[in-house]
């Protein structure tokens, strides 16, 4: 089955991780949440996770799949939440 993948890249503590994942629930949207250890920002600095301290500005990967059509429109609303720049997607194979 023909399937896209979309990926969404944000730091967490921001409002967009709430908002985008508040919306992907209300509207039962499949989706994954991964957080990542470390991270080059968009402001040129490394945002890493040490023993000694949890970083809260960790980047934040939201990831999901479906049918292109379907994901066409939730790209849309996603960029009303987003920056366009944030968000990849590609298409990808189901049932190998």
């Amino acid at each position: 089955m023909s399937l896209t993948l979309v990926r969404i890249y944000l730091s967490d503590g921001r409002h967009e991780v709430r908002q985008v994942i508040k919306w992907l629930e209300q509207n039962k949207i499949r989706f994954t949440v991964f957080r990542g250890i470390a991270g080059l920002g968009s402001d040129g600095l490394v945002h890493k996770a040490s023993l000694l301290d949890l970083a809260s500005d960790l980047p934040m990967v939201i990831e999901l799949f479906d049918k292109p059509e379907q994901i066409n429109d939730i790209i849309t609303t996603i960029k009303t939440m987003v920056e366009a720049d944030h968000i990849v997607s590609w298409p990808v194979q189901s049932g190998i």
